[in-house]
Parts: C-alpha cells; structure tokens; sequence
C-alpha cells in the first residue's frame, strides 16, 4: 500500500469507504461463515446425525483459539490503523513482525497443553460416549494444525489494517474455495468422514497461509516483511495485547458460555440437543460474520481518524455502521422466524432434531434486531483503542446477564430455559451498551464543536 492510499481514510467520503472496507470483509466473512454451514450440512449428511453433535462439543476450544487469534489480531491491527493515522510506518511494520511471532507462539502452546488430555476435555465440554470419537477425530487433526490457523487468520488481521480489504477477502475466497471443493471429496468419495473435514480446513489455510506470504513480502507496501522486525517488543507486545484483550475476554467468555449450553443441553436433551444447538449456532454464525465484516470495515476507518484527531468522522462511521448492523440482523430476523423448515432441512431429516433445532432456533431470533447494535456499539471502543470500555460492554452480555441466565433458567424451565437465555441476555445488554454509547457519542460531539 502506498502511503498517499491512506490519506483518503481521513477525508474520503464515509458512505463510500465504509462500503469499501465493508464489502470485501463481509463477502469474506459471510463465505467463511457459508463454509462452516457447508461443512456442518456435509458432516449431517455424509456422516452421521450425530457427528453434528461431536462437532458442537468442539466449539468451546474453537471460541478459546478464537479468543487468542483476536487477541493478537484485532489488537494489532487497531493498532497499524492508529499507527498508520499518525504516518508512524516503522511501528507498523514491527507489529507485523510481531504478530508473526505471536500467533505461531500461541498456536504451539495450544496444540501441546490441549492434545495429550484431548479426552479428557471433550468430556469437560459435552461430549458422550457416543459423540466422543466424532470429536476427538475432528480435534486432532484442528489441533496439528493449529499453528497455520493463528498465522492465517493474523495476516488477514494485519491485510485489512494495512489497506488492503479486497486482498483479504481473495485470500479468505481462496481459502473457502478450497475447503467447499475438498471437504465433500474427502467425506463422500474418499470415506474420510468428519477427519475430511478437519483436513480440508487445514489444507485450505495452508494455501490461503501461502498466498498472504507472497503478498507481505512485496517491499513496494509499506507494510512488508523485512529484517529487523521479528524480535518481541514488550511494550509493542503489551500495547498489542491490551487493546485486543477486550475481544479475548468476549470468546473466553464465549468458551465458557458454550461450555455451559452443551453441557445443559447434553443433561436435559441429551446429544440430539447438542446437535440442535450445532446447528442453530451455525446458522446464527453467518448473520453475525456479515455484522463482523461491517465491523472490520469501520475498523481502520474509525482508527485512522481516531489517531489523526477527525472525531466527527469516528461518530459518523459509527452511526453508519450501526444502521447497516440493525438492518443485516433485521433480515435474519425475518428469514428464521418465518422460514426454519426451509433452512434446517439442509443439516437432515431426522424428525427429532429438526423439531428441537426449529424450536431453539425462533427463540434465539426472537430479539436479534438488536444484536446488531449491540455488536457495533462494542466494536467502536475497540477500533478507537478504548480497551476498558469495550471490555465491560463485551463481559455485560456473557458474564453479567447470559451465564447467571443459563445457570438459574435451566433449573425451572429445563431446555427451554437454556435457549430462553440468549435472548435475555441480548436484550439487557443492548440496553446497557446504547447508555454508555449515547453518552459517550454526546461527549465527542461537543468535542468537535
């Protein structure tokens, strides 16, 4: 990216650069969320109902490796856009550096404190004696490629921040591309079953990993590799750290909240619960991908300004990107409250999990409107490199209001009371977030004044 390419986030027309930042993101994120729908109606189909099941049991260390990608991710590319803001390209370039190192650290450390106890963990997280082997064959094969996950998805972090979101999304096309062509060959024609599946996810990062080496280490970017800049920086790393701490807490909280559902439904539903809830989450999972690509666009936008002092336009951004949200979670509204069957039938035919699934489904849907919101609000205090503030909105909804929900509901209400939480949660911490951005938002505004 050359440098003058940068200058237009500070006086470029916000509509424009939001969908500009905005569309390859959520084409990226919404083909990314379509594959881990392909790979779940894949693994229905092609392996067992149940297999739907041990897949869900994963989620919980997919939330944990989440948490440190976005730890590492999100934190240092709020930190390029800031950095990038106030023309500070050698600091952009040690992050990248930097976040190389860190997410290959991390994914070591992962793959060796979960692999040797990986049983002893599925069971912690839900599984069965019946759902266990479908789970442990996933996880091993996710957990030796754990190292490629961090870096991939770094990258793409570090691609967005740098100026180039329509780099990204090819990257992530690329890697979706893969996955979708692979995964039906690996479980129908070759007989792989559900470790086809982990296999192609790891082959597809593999490829996608490759690409975004050849992208980074062009020395026209300003943001490239080069000598110098792989060495750990403690007060870098702090920096880094901190800002992304905020969406750390957010999927530690979502491990532990997974955990809990899995583990409630496996005790008043049993595995076609766990699967329901599978697929459910599933579908839940591409509505908020295309609200994180909205997000991903109003990052660098809102960084950028934020760092060169522009706070009307940070306000402006955001208010944009809020209507967008409301209005994608409006539509997924819609879609599952009056069309279930026409979605649900996609995982399988068995008669007992479709019911439960159909049932769980409209409850979750039933406030989602405002999800949109509520992940926006939270996202623009991570984007301005306001860890505090978007730590409390992000522990708001899953430790204040939805785990005491989904520990006391169930007790009175059995299933229905763990499905009942989400939405509780949701519509309680949208409250609490519109205070504290309201006030917040007035503020600036007389700020700019």
């Amino acid at each position: 990216m050359q440098k003058q390419s940068t200058a237009v986030l500070g006086n470029g027309n916000i509509r424009r650069l939001l969908t500009r930042y905005s569309i390859p993101a959520i084409i990226a994120m919404t083909a990314s969320s379509l594959y881990n729908l392909t790979d779940s109606i894949f693994i229905g189909k092609g392996v067992h109902h149940l297999a739907l099941s041990g897949l869900t049991v994963t989620f919980p260390f997919m939330n944990l490796a989440a948490a440190f990608g976005s730890m590492v991710g999100i934190g240092a590319s709020t930190l390029i856009s800031i950095k990038l803001g106030q023309k500070d390209y050698r600091l952009a370039n040690r992050i990248l550096g930097n976040v190389l190192v860190l997410n290959i650290l991390i994914g070591i450390f992962l793959t060796v404190a979960f692999l040797p106890f990986l049983d002893h963990v599925l069971y912690f997280f839900g599984a069965s004696d019946s759902t266990i082997v479908y789970a442990r064959d996933y996880m091993k094969i996710i957990l030796l490629g754990n190292v490629v996950t961090h870096m991939y998805f770094g990258l793409n972090a570090v691609l967005r921040s740098a100026g180039f979101p329509n780099l990204s999304m090819y990257i992530t096309l690329i890697s979706v591309a893969v996955n979708c062509i692979v995964t039906p060959i690996f479980i129908f024609v070759f007989g792989w079953g559900i470790q086809g599946s982990a296999l192609a996810t790891i082959l597809s990062q593999v490829v996608s990993l490759a690409v975004q080496f050849i992208c980074l280490s062009k020395r026209q970017h300003v943001i490239h590799f080069q000598k110098g800049i792989y060495r750990l920086h403690r007060k870098l790393v702090s920096n880094i750290l901190y800002i992304g701490m905020s969406p750390f807490l957010m999927n530690a909280c979502a491990c532990l909240i997974v955990i809990l559902i899995t583990r409630g439904f496996r005790e008043h539903g049993g595995d076609i619960a766990v699967a329901a809830y599978g697929m459910v989450n599933r579908i839940v999972f591409i509505f908020v991908m295309i609200i994180m690509g909205l997000n991903q666009g109003m990052q660098p936008i809102a960084g950028f300004n934020y760092g060169a002092g522009n706070y009307r336009r940070v306000t402006e951004v955001t208010r944009l990107t809020i209507i967008c949200a409301i209005s994608v979670a409006t539509l997924g509204f819609l879609v599952c409250e009056l069309f279930p069957d026409a979605i649900l039938h996609l995982f399988t035919s068995h008669t007992a999990l479709l019911d439960e699934a159909r049932y769980g489904l409209r409850i979750v849907f039933i406030v989602f409107p405002i999800v949109g919101f509520q992940m926006v609000a939270s996202n623009f205090f991570m984007s301005i490199g306001q860890s505090k503030m978007a730590i409390f909105l992000s522990l708001t909804r899953q430790v204040l209001f939805l785990i005491p929900c989904l520990l006391l509901l169930p007790r009175f209400l059995e299933i229905t009371g763990i499905w009942i939480s989400i939405p509780v949660a949701d519509s309680v911490s949208s409250i609490v977030t519109a205070l504290v951005l309201f006030r917040y938002m007035k503020r600036w505004l007389v700020i700019s004044d």
